[in-house]
């Protein structure tokens, strides 16, 4: 588990290096990002007593992952070294309540704390890891496909604004996780291989 989220870590700073190379002094408002993400998972969710609504469980989830984007970012400001923020992450989850809340209380609990803080907290962010279905290995695999999708975001023109996030109808996010199934997410190049069938996939889709 620590030297997943050390890969992790590397790969989140990576992406944010990529956005901006100097992006650890910029006292960027990760918390946040993390809170807003709060409510767009509360959307999918669904807590509107007044009209009936199903929640979805899929994209409750990529909320998650989202989140944990962020969450990760924010606790670079907190520790000097990336082993440091692995290390502090495994003690919080290892004396963490592992009360099963409901997706609301999780998910408010994780934004109030962002807000009272300003911060990002390990903790609360487990309880919504559980509250929600996802175990650590299911956190890694998709937080592994969502970083290489922001790899080729960035990379198509996320930034300068012509990136087509909607490829034949389906938001890319929903092509990532059909790809993702389609691969081997234990195989040395499982990064690669999901750059590349994005890449092929866009193209065709985007080209129509």
């Amino acid at each position: 588990m620590r030297k997943k989220l050390l890969t992790m870590l590397a790969m989140q700073d990576s992406m944010n290096t990529k956005v901006h190379p100097q992006w650890s002094e910029q006292n960027y408002e990760w918390y946040r990002a993390v809170w807003i993400e709060c409510a767009e998972l509360m959307d999918h969710q669904g807590y509107k007593w007044w009209k009936k609504q199903d929640p979805d469980l899929e994209q409750v989830q990529l909320e998650v992952i989202d989140i944990w984007h962020f969450g990760m970012s924010a606790l670079f400001s907190n520790f000097d070294s990336a082993t440091a923020i692995a290390d502090a992450i495994l003690s919080a989850w290892s004396t963490a309540d592992n009360q099963q809340l409901s997706v609301h209380q999780a998910t408010e609990d994780l934004a109030t704390w962002c807000l009272m803080h300003k911060s990002f907290s390990a903790v609360h962010f487990w309880q919504l890891l559980l509250a929600v279905d996802l175990d650590f290995e299911q956190l890694y695999v998709a937080y592994m496909g969502k970083n290489v999708l922001n790899f080729f975001r960035q990379d198509n023109g996320y930034k300068d604004g012509s990136y087509i996030k909607e490829w034949a109808g389906k938001e890319d996010n929903q092509h990532l996780v059909d790809i993702t199934a389609e691969l081997d997410t234990e195989a040395e190049s499982f990064r690669d291989d999901l750059y590349e069938a994005l890449s092929t996939r866009y193209q065709q889709l985007t080209a129509q």
